[in-house]
């Protein structure tokens, strides 16, 4: 458990899940020599499919408050486990963290909310969406959207969402390009002034 950085166990008589048990539980039976098995019966039984999707497996870790959890076959045969380790790296897959790409957070009400319009503003600019998730913000009416794009320099797409008048809440991008961006802008509209 030390080596992997893991909390919690599963026991498995052959290929029978009997239970997760974890490094407090071990550190409680102190140098008592006793059989796990015996304790087999109070220990916590959570485990997950073979063919449940990420989501699931993310929501019950986070549920047990796990740093393991058991994988069972349809005829409940234990087959594996997934660390938290794995989950986090299949979440950056997920998310295509590994891509080269901005990302723009949006601030948008909940009832104002368009994927499609979204994507059309996005594509209208020759670029695409790798990944989107939403989260909403407590106690209000607004969400954040959150873009990752298949571009680096993200400034038309930026331009375009404010000519819609969507709030953006962050932009994440290379430092120089953002500060070009900035720049531009200033320049056009001191030119403005000027007229």
């Amino acid at each position: 458990m030390e080596t992997f950085r893991i909390s919690h166990l599963p026991l498995v008589n052959n290929s029978e899940y009997l239970g997760l048990i974890s490094d407090r539980d071990i550190y409680d039976l102190g140098l008592e020599m006793c059989k796990l098995e015996a304790k087999n019966n109070t220990l916590p039984h959570p485990f997950v499919r073979a063919n449940q999707h990420l989501y699931e497996v993310a929501q019950k870790m986070l549920e047990q408050n796990i740093s393991v959890i058991p994988v069972l076959e349809q005829n409940d045969n234990y087959i594996g486990l997934i660390t938290i380790n794995d989950l986090t790296s299949k979440i950056a897959d997920l998310f295509l963290v590994k891509e080269p790409g901005a990302v723009i957070v949006l601030e948008i009400n909940n009832a104002d909310y368009s994927l499609s319009q979204i994507a059309q503003i996005v594509e209208s600019n020759d670029v695409k969406i790798l990944s989107l998730y939403t989260r909403h913000i407590e106690n209000t009416s607004q969400m954040h959207v959150s873009l990752k794009l298949n571009i680096t320099d993200a400034s038309a797409v930026i331009q375009t969402f404010v000519r819609y008048d969507y709030n953006i809440a962050a932009v994440y991008m290379d430092d120089s390009l953002l500060h070009d961006m900035y720049a531009e802008r200033f320049d056009l509209f001191m030119k403005y002034l000027n007229l």
